[in-house]
């Protein structure tokens, strides 16, 4: 019987061993994100074999829902016991992260079981890391305008260590503070970004940040994701600096942080119109769609 607990630090190499195992490339598979994020769905993980399962059970009134499980082993014997869990607190198994390489599976181990449903709004964004350094061509023409008005400010860029994280943290505190609080997911963000700084270097994070006048006015934070993609977490600036959002982008992903990694995931937009926009201006090499699985 699948027993889920909340997720701790010392769980890291168990799960990294499951993650990397699968090297699967949407941004839910990082352990990063799965600590930091726990709160925002009431997120619990479990260990079934060699696998390694994520699920959101929220408030205990909805389904939970089940990340596609990574690691190694019978994927049809692992589904069946997801099912057989979600079955007896009384609901039909939810799951999430299926992509057009995975859900294949469940029509050779449960044709007929289930249904499955696109959900664009939780889609990778997945970039060439050349094509975000380089910003070559005409469709990059605006960007290349954005950065140059960036340039023209007197910034000073730098990785972030740790004599970094309590300006980071102010920085983080003072967007939040003039965001909307009755969003819950704003207040998660900020949970996210402490959990980010509490354990910055034993989860193994890279980040940037830029200062304009001894002051952060932006911020971003990413890791290494799988075998060949690099998952940025975090990006945040001052946009009364022009380009400044072009700028920290431009900057981090030609810094060593990102250095050996083919692609550079931007994680998805959430359906937030102006978020979607600003993703898509960056003409990702592919979005990397994720479906919802419900059985029958």
């Amino acid at each position: 019987m699948l027993e889920f607990r909340e997720i701790t630090i010392s769980d890291k190499i168990r799960i990294n061993n499951s993650l990397s195992k699968s090297d699967f490339m949407g941004c839910e598979y990082s352990f990063a994100n799965n600590l930091a994020w726990r709160r925002l769905n009431n997120s619990l993980v479990s260990f079934y074999k060699d696998f390694y399962i994520c699920a959101s059970f929220g408030d205990g009134t909805t389904p939970p829902c089940y990340i596609f499980p990574a690691g190694n082993g019978d994927y049809c014997e692992v589904i069946t016991e997801l099912r057989r869990n979600s079955e007896n607190l009384g609901f039909p198994l939810t799951m999430f992260g299926f992509t057009d390489k995975t859900l294949p599976l469940l029509e050779e181990f449960f044709p007929g079981q289930y249904t499955a449903e696109l959900d664009r709004d939780s889609s990778d964004y997945i970039y060439l890391r050349s094509d975000l350094i380089e910003l070559a061509g005409k469709k990059y023409h605006a960007k290349r305008n954005h950065l140059s008005r960036f340039n023209d400010i007197k910034y000073e860029y730098s990785s972030i260590n740790e004599s970094d994280f309590d300006d980071c943290i102010l920085f983080a505190t003072e967007h939040y503070n003039a965001s909307d609080k009755s969003d819950h997911s704003i207040l998660a963000e900020q949970f996210a970004i402490n959990s980010f700084f509490n354990y910055y270097t034993e989860l193994d994070l890279k980040g940037g940040i830029v200062r304009i006048d001894g002051k952060i006015c932006a911020m971003t934070i990413g890791e290494h994701l799988n075998s060949d993609t690099f998952c940025v977490h975090i990006e945040k600036a001052d946009t009364s600096y022009n380009g400044i959002y072009a700028g920290i982008n431009n900057l981090f992903v030609r810094s060593d942080a990102t250095k050996g990694h083919l692609y550079i995931n931007r994680e998805e937009d959430l359906g937030i119109e102006g978020l979607r926009k600003a993703k898509l201006s960056y003409y990702p090499a592919f979005i990397l769609n994720k479906y919802y699985v419900v059985f029958k």
